[in-house]
């Protein structure tokens, strides 16, 4: 089932069947495939995971039709430009009861419209060699990049390119990089810093070559199929797209341990990471390691702060602030509680929201420009139970800043449009265009 064979692991992950050829690079069939395994659930009373012998079985023409909002959808990527969200990836439930799960299309880019709300669905080109869940996404200067992820033979350690400002969205692998690229592996982290891409932990395969820091097997991942077997690791690797050169920092200080499905986020110079898997448990330890310096600090969290955590979000939604929401806890239950995080005061406060009966794992979140989290996506209930997963299309907006004098402007002007559009043309064009965007998703909305 697409990814449940190593998302069941979870943050850590359970190779899927055949997985033994050890060619996370293959290239991969055309279209969309089902992938069917056991559910190789950690059981309550058997903690030995079974999975049993994938059936590709070619189905596309079922599983495709048109829709006007992105298919539900886990272990996805979601990033910003400017106004736009962008999504892709993941897996999804196959239509079909039972443990069958999906891989999302590989040149479907799907955005969302934070002004007018609107989604809207783009065919990518490119060379992008296969569909993927647990991909690391980021965004810098207009420019999507997309490193690793599980595909259906494994982990990869390709990483691409998509311009987002471009005429069309066209995939580009980067192949000309010098210097020792990360191993292959997913539910990594990034930091973006000075046209730096710093890539953060995971869970793959061992490292080929002299990595520094810790890489820790997973005993569990290789008593099947001739596996070479994976792990958690802790390593840091840069790409400098300035030189198109990877390089590990010399780091000083106290260093995480190895984990996956962890959530970092960038504040300032300091590149953040809260929780996630090492082993059999779920970690709610918060690090951040200086970029400029490469020395890692530890900080405390308090005891009654947010309990232990993989597969969460960590947002940035200020200067001063990060945003966590969801997870997934050691006593696997899905979580849909949220924290603001204070960079300067080192101090945790829940944050209330209406948002409560929706719990999340494996979703995505990107900050707006409005002091506004979007989460989009994720599973809301146990991923790794003998159920359905409950994968999700829903897109919950948490109103974490107080709104701008602009926005607050912006609600009143459509409030009074009656009376005020015919004053709109007065406007500079780019607060008019802004308006005119909000009054779409006004109409759509029917009020």
């Amino acid at each position: 089932m697409a990814e449940r064979e190593a998302d069941m692991e979870e943050d850590a992950g359970d190779l899927p069947a055949r997985e033994g050829d050890n060619d996370s690079d293959r290239e991969e069939d055309e279209g969309l495939f089902f992938w069917m395994v056991n559910e190789d659930m950690e059981e309550e009373e058997d903690e030995d995971d079974e999975v049993e012998d994938e059936q590709p079985v070619d189905t596309e023409a079922s599983e495709s039709f048109e829709l006007d909002t992105p298919a539900e959808r886990s272990g996805h990527i979601a990033v910003v430009d400017r106004n736009i969200i962008y999504v892709w990836g993941g897996y999804k439930n196959g239509q079909n009861h039972g443990f069958i799960d999906l891989y999302l299309p590989r040149n479907e880019v799907w955005t969302y419209n934070m002004e007018s709300g609107v989604w809207m669905k783009h065919v990518a080109g490119g060379n992008l060699h296969t569909s993927m869940s647990g991909s690391c996404g980021t965004c810098l200067d207009g420019v999507l990049y997309l490193f690793g992820g599980h595909h259906a033979r494994g982990n990869t350690n390709r990483i691409y390119r998509l311009p987002l400002r471009a005429p069309s969205l066209v995939w580009e692998e980067m192949r000309d990089l010098k210097g020792l690229p990360p191993s292959s592996k997913d539910k990594l982290g990034c930091w973006v810093y000075k046209n730096r891409l710093i890539f953060f932990g995971g869970y793959g395969y061992a490292p080929q070559g002299c990595h520094r820091g810790t890489f820790q097997y997973d005993e569990s991942s290789s008593l099947m199929w001739d596996s070479p077997g994976r792990g958690w690791n802790n390593h840091i690797h840069v790409l400098d797209l300035e030189t198109s050169t990877w390089s590990q920092p010399i780091t000083q200080g106290n260093t995480p341990s190895p984990r996956a499905a962890h959530a970092c986020a960038t504040v300032g110079n300091r590149g953040y990471v809260f929780g996630g898997r090492f082993k059999n448990y779920r970690l709610n330890d918060l690090y951040y390691i200086d970029l400029e310096t490469w020395v890692w600090h530890e900080m405390s969290v308090p005891q009654h702060g947010p309990v232990g955590r993989s597969w969460h979000s960590f947002t940035p939604v200020s200067s001063d602030h990060i945003f966590l929401f969801g997870g997934f806890t050691t006593e696997r239950e899905t979580l849909s509680d949220a924290w603001l995080y204070c960079v300067s005061r080192n101090e945790w406060k829940p944050f209330k929201h209406s948002h409560t009966e929706s719990p999340r794992l494996w979703h995505t979140a990107v900050s707006g420009p409005d002091g506004e989290v979007f989460v989009f996506g994720g599973c809301a209930n146990n991923l790794l139970s003998h159920q359905r997963a409950a994968h999700s299309n829903e897109l919950l907006i948490f109103n974490v800043q107080p709104k701008s004098l602009v926005r607050f402007c912006m609600e009143t002007v459509l409030q009074h449009r009656e009376r005020l559009s015919c004053h709109w043309d007065c406007l500079p064009k780019h607060l008019l265009h802004s308006l005119k965007q909000r009054m779409s998703r006004v109409n759509t909305l029917g009020s």
